[in-house]
């Protein structure tokens, strides 16, 4: 599974992500520790949220 994409900031290519961020699980109605038990990737550290990244959980979660 291949989760979150990130943009790279200087040559616009995306790249694999980590997790998602707290504010990209909340928009969907997702806890990070409801997420865990999905085994849904987190990333506690991030603190940006894509539209991209909020679409992906919207799929996973349908």
């Amino acid at each position: 599974m291949s989760y979150p994409t990130v943009r790279a900031p200087q040559s616009g290519k995306k790249r694999m992500g980590r997790g998602f961020s707290r504010s990209e699980l909340q928009e969907v109605g997702l806890t990070p520790g409801l997420a865990k038990r999905r085994r849904i990737p987190v990333d506690l550290r991030r603190k940006t949220k894509y539209e991209e990244n909020i679409q992906i959980l919207r799929e996973i979660l349908k």
